[in-house]
């Protein structure tokens, strides 16, 4: 199984490039990539990111390849698709997911997902 992790970024740093692979700073969770992957057709497609690690190139949705940040500007969608999931009921690791976002969202942070 392929996953994407998930985590938050406590203090961004615009100047930073975010691809190193640090996914006990940010706290990250795990969630199987192919769920990701079906979230395109739930509204992934209308989340605003920056891939890349870096905000040069702006994007709509998660890299499932790569790194994804996530503005706090778009946790409100991305919790919608996450909620909308029927298995987000039974999946603890959506669960988890769920409450990292809304986590994100109270403190106004950035999320970063590292892909496969």
């Amino acid at each position: 199984m392929y996953t994407c992790e998930f985590g938050i970024i406590d203090e961004i740093d615009r100047s930073k490039d975010y691809c190193e692979y640090e996914p006990e700073k940010y706290d990250c969770i795990y969630v199987d990539c192919d769920i990701v992957l079906d979230w395109w057709e739930m509204g992934l497609r209308r989340v605003k990111t920056y891939i890349g690690g870096g905000f040069d190139k702006e994007f709509y949705g998660i890299d499932v390849n790569g790194v994804t940040l996530i503005p706090p500007e778009s946790l409100f969608e991305l919790e919608k698709v996450v909620e909308s999931d029927p298995r987000t009921k039974e999946d603890k690791s959506l669960q988890e997911l769920l409450k990292k976002i809304r986590k994100a969202k109270e403190e106004n942070k950035y999320m970063i997902c590292y892909g496969v």
